[in-house]
């Protein structure tokens, strides 16, 4: 078949792969309400790539009495158009995602259809934009349903008016209810954008972090200080310096500046479909080498830097203490003082539920990996391991667990697929690459505990089924001997099977 020369034949081309393969497509979950209000099967926090990963595997599944919400404005969602600063995405442009597998819906295909094959072989890398664009065409063509401007707030216990176990869910918007939940929020995960205390102690005229919104423009002709070596940092090194700050100056901790990146070794079927599944022991040892080395810059990012005769880079200098002297800030190094008009860091997110407004009635009974598993001693460095302890130690189907169980029994109502999963799962929650693997088995554990939750209604439903598949022409059957009962006759609808029924 031609490829499709336009975004309409596409758009086509997709609403007839979904009708294709859209078994099986029985209908299996009934409405259900709480208080007589209509109660989700599944609300999704989040509606960024996490968020239409699960929304789009969920439908497949016949799961439709869906909603995804998320705090930002329709366009806002996500980091592509707000705080991502890099210019292109760092996965490979042949990568799969969100459209778990099915061509037409690709970013290849709708690349190609916007512009055509020979400007998507010449590309070297996705431009953030055009990603984000991508994203807000995968949402209408596949016609998920989402609720925007939206802030979740904590989850707490309900019950439907048939007595099943559900979720309260605090919104700006009213409460909400569902069955289960899924947070896929990303890289803020369940936890929080961190920077040193002594950094926020500072007014926020003079600091930002890499994840805030930032006036580039108000800081031509200044001296900016970032802190961190990974690619965010480097790409508000780079945002700066195109902006016309004077000068520059990016602090690495290490006296070697982290080149190499782990996750490009890692994509590859058996770890991102069976890492989950190994012992406590190798998950620990492969993720926590993994996390130790923070993530790389790439080369395209460095040159950006590197364009500019006013950047330096200062290795083996980590910032230790900072104040403020004549309206500027003034950080303290192992080599000396260094003063900045504004100081902005790229050091990422620390991994604690309790930040999570989400996680605020049950955070403290969520089970982490300190309190399942502890590194042989000298493996890993103390201070290492007390951060990658926070991490959630998640079921495998990315639910939570509880620390002492029965305390908060409905957490297994509650899905995680977020950086957060990281230690649990490696990448499955934080990168493209792994998308099509992790968000059907995260969908696959939403549609489990329905299933379970449901069994004596189904069973019900099973015993009342009686639609033929046949007509019996009556005049050409023998009837049997008297007294004789046919070995196939089915049990009544509302009793449980006879024992020589179900031996039958």
């Amino acid at each position: 078949m031609p490829a499709p020369r336009n975004l309409l034949e596409l758009e086509q081309d997709v609403a007839r792969d979904l009708d294709l393969t859209a078994h099986p497509r029985a209908p299996w979950l009934v409405p259900k309400a709480c208080g007589g209000a209509p109660v989700l099967d599944c609300l999704i926090i989040g509606a960024g790539q996490g968020g239409l990963a699960i929304a789009h595997a969920l439908r497949r599944d016949k799961v439709e009495n869906i909603l995804v919400v998320d705090r930002a404005p329709e366009g806002r969602e996500g980091p592509w158009v707000t705080y991502a600063r890099m210019r292109t995405l760092r996965s490979w442009k042949t990568q799969i995602g969100p459209d778990l597998r099915l061509p037409s819906l690709t970013y290849q295909a709708w690349h190609e259809a916007q512009f055509d094959a020979a400007h998507f072989e010449a590309m070297s890398w996705i431009p953030k934009e055009l990603w984000h664009d991508y994203l807000l065409w995968f949402r209408r063509v596949t016609g998920i349903p989402v609720r925007n401007g939206v802030t979740a707030g904590a989850i707490t216990p309900a019950r439907t008016d048939d007595g099943l176990p559900c979720l309260r869910i605090d919104s700006s918007d009213g409460p909400l209810l569902a069955r289960k939940v899924v947070i896929a929020t990303g890289q803020e995960g369940v936890g929080a954008w961190w920077m040193p205390e002594f950094v926020t102690s500072l007014p926020r005229a003079l600091r930002a972090h890499a994840s805030e919104a930032i006036d580039f423009a108000a800081l031509r002709g200044k001296v900016v200080a970032v802190l961190g070596a990974g690619a965010s940092a480097f790409d508000n090194a780079a945002t700066a310096l195109e902006a016309g700050a004077a000068e520059v100056h990016l602090f690495c901790r290490r006296v070697e500046p982290m080149i190499i990146q782990p996750y490009r070794w890692l994509t590859f079927a058996g770890f991102l479909r069976h890492m989950h599944q190994m012992p406590d022991e190798w998950r620990w040892r492969f993720m926590s080498y993994i996390l130790g080395l923070r993530e790389g810059f790439p080369q395209d990012t460095y040159s950006r830097v590197l364009a500019f005769p006013n950047f330096t880079m200062h290795v083996g200098r980590s910032w230790h203490a900072a104040r403020t002297e004549a309206g500027r800030a003034v950080v303290s190094t192992g080599q000396g003082d260094f003063a900045a008009d504004f100081l902005i860091c790229g050091t990422g997110a620390r991994m604690d539920p309790g930040l999570a407004p989400e996680l605020a009635a049950c955070a403290h009974n969520i089970a982490r990996w300190r309190d399942r598993y502890t590194p042989p001693p000298g493996e890993t460095p103390p201070e290492l391991a007390e951060r990658l302890g926070g991490f959630p130690y998640l079921a495998p189907d990315s639910s939570f667990l509880e620390a002492q169980p029965g305390e908060t029994p409905w957490l297994r109502d509650i899905h995680l697929f977020a950086i957060g999963t990281s230690l649990s799962f490696g990448p499955a929650g934080s990168s493209i690459n792994a998308m099509s693997i992790a968000a059907p088995r995260v969908a696959a554990g939403v549609t489990r505990g329905l299933f379970e939750a449901d069994l004596p209604r189904l069973y019900e439903d099973l015993l009342a089924y009686d639609v033929p598949q046949v007509v019996l022409e009556r005049e050409r059957l023998v009837p049997p001997p008297p007294g004789r009962e046919s070995p196939m006759a089915r049990p009544s609808a509302g009793r449980a099977p006879r024992q020589s029924e179900a031996e039958a």
